[in-house]
């Protein structure tokens, strides 16, 4: 009987410290992967390290997630609070390794840019956000040339200027009147005078700020608008600067359509 007892209880002992461990595991990984945001929005370190802390973070939620299935193998032995354990440790830690996994397919998917506009040869230039630029000591507001401009074709195809028979002073407003109604842009700035728009963008996690600018210039009787999205750091985007332009593209010409009629 003492043999038998022994080979029962030892899994459900064995499985009951599983749901421990993969618990403190989560904690771990959930303590790490809070400080990805909170140590670059507070100036502790580089944006470089926060993705090396989500890394890291990942790998240990894995752990976690792995330990909390080999402790939920043995549901019916685990008493109340060591299931309990394991469920609270797998739900934690599944979005900690989802969320790596996540932009490292985006990344994957999109091209190494940080800078998207619909002229590549001449851009619309920077005014206003470049004191910011500098204080943050952001990516160069220069233009990548041609390297860049390749590279976009071949996976923004559908990012190009918008031209249209509205002259040029009216195509501002317009212009104007859809850069402040866009959702998430701050500090949308005018410069009637030389027909430039500029505005900002934070992303909603580690509160990165992407700049744009645009541009209405005459072309022929009507006039012709330019768009360009430029992040403050990193070396690619995970394509929301192309997500910015074109949405900001399909509104004007939402905009300019419902004005022509």
């Amino acid at each position: 009987m003492a043999q038998n007892s022994l080979q029962i209880t030892a899994p459900r002992g064995a499985r009951g410290l599983a749901a421990v461990v993969a618990l403190a595991l989560a904690g771990v990984a959930l303590v790490v992967f809070a400080m990805v945001p909170a140590g670059w929005r507070l100036g502790l370190w580089y944006y470089d390290v926060s993705f090396a802390l989500m890394r890291y973070a990942a790998y240990v939620a894995l752990a976690a997630t792995l330990t909390a299935i080999v402790a939920l193998i043995g549901w019916p032995r685990l008493l109340l609070a060591r299931r309990a354990m394991a469920l609270v440790a797998f739900a934690v830690a599944v979005p900690v390794v989802y969320v790596p996994w996540h932009y490292a397919r985006i990344a994957a998917a999109t091209p190494p840019i940080h800078d998207v506009t619909t002229d590549p040869v001449n851009p619309p230039t920077f005014w206003a956000v470049l004191p910011s630029r500098a204080i943050e000591e952001a990516n160069s507001v220069e233009y990548g040339g041609p390297a860049v401009a390749k590279l976009q074709r071949a996976y923004y195809p559908q990012i190009a200027p918008v031209t249209t028979s509205v002259p040029p002073r009216a195509a501002f407003a317009v212009a104007l009147g859809v850069a402040q109604a866009m959702p998430g842009w701050i500090d949308v700035i005018a410069e009637p005078g030389a027909w430039r728009i500029e505005a900002s963008e934070e992303s909603f996690w580690m509160r990165f700020t992407d700049d744009v600018c645009i541009r209405v210039s005459p072309h022929g009787a009507g006039s012709r608008i330019d768009v360009r999205s430029l992040s403050r750091q990193g070396r690619g985007d995970f394509g929301a600067n192309a997500r910015r332009v074109t949405a900001y593209l399909d509104a004007l010409k939402t905009r300019l359509a419902a004005g022509a009629h």
